[in-house]
């Protein structure tokens, strides 16, 4: 690494990142292979997303050394500066997070991917922007599976209107659905939403046969989420460990 890590991101990461996040990464991989023969999946359609939410470009550093460089950022100016001090690297970037329309621009200038579409309003005001940079997005669009207010995304009625409007936007690049599954410790529910989300996406197919991943399951969640057929894993502390209150990042 450029820098040398702070005493707090060594209290958090180790003082061998690159070693620590390693050893999970090799432990998720296990996991999850495990929970893809378990529902008789091949462990090589899951994609693991490393959520770096909080966690400083110089950690970062040791990730890409660890053999980690698909990163998911919930702040656009979080992932702005990182994705930033990161220039050159293996790094790619998704945006994971609720996005307002004023954040798009900030948005196109690192992201890959964009995990959170919930919206007309939202599609049409990037295929706009995107039209003006001579560029395409792929996004995936984001459902409400848990009826919870405090989530964002479509209601799950909502979705096959919503996927018949967006090929008038001829930027988008719709890949398929995300959602977060309803905050508790109740596995059934939780397993709830992801089968929905499931079935949302095996009766969109047809019409909208672009409409293949599933970007569902977290650190505390994610074997679950295999087992419904989760192809995207949105992983975190599993990765980087509990998150420091307080101020997000550090100067790296």
């Amino acid at each position: 690494m450029s820098q040398r890590l702070s005493p707090e991101e060594i209290d958090r990461f180790g003082a061998d990142p690159q070693e620590t996040f390693a050893r999970n990464l090799a432990g998720l991989r296990e996991r999850i292979a495990a929970a893809a023969l378990r529902a008789g999946r091949d462990p090589a359609e899951i994609r693991l997303l490393a959520v770096s939410k909080t966690v400083p470009a110089s950690a970062l550093r040791a990730a890409l050394a660890a053999g980690i460089s698909d990163f998911g950022e919930n702040k656009v100016q979080e992932g702005l500066e990182k994705s930033a001090e990161l220039a050159g690297t293996s790094a790619r970037w998704s945006v994971i997070g609720h996005l307002q329309s004023n954040k798009i621009n900030q948005m196109l200038r690192f992201a890959h991917e964009f995990h959170a579409l919930d919206s007309l309003k939202l599609a049409e005001a990037l295929d706009r922007r995107l039209e003006a940079e001579g560029r395409a997005l792929e996004v995936l669009v984001q459902v409400n599976t848990s009826g919870e207010e405090s989530k964002s995304g479509l209601p799950p009625e909502a979705l096959p209107e919503f996927l018949d409007a967006l090929p008038r936007f001829a930027r988008l690049r719709p890949r398929g659905l995300m959602t977060l599954a309803a905050l508790t410790e109740d596995q059934a529910r939780i397993r709830e939403c992801f089968r929905l989300l499931r079935r949302l996406r095996d009766e969109a197919v047809g019409a909208h046969p672009e409409i293949r991943a599933l970007s569902m399951g977290m650190s505390g969640d994610f074997e679950a989420a295999v087992e419904e057929g989760a192809t995207i894993l949105r992983l975190g502390s599993a990765l980087f460990g509990a998150r420091n209150p307080g101020p997000s990042i550090t100067p790296a």
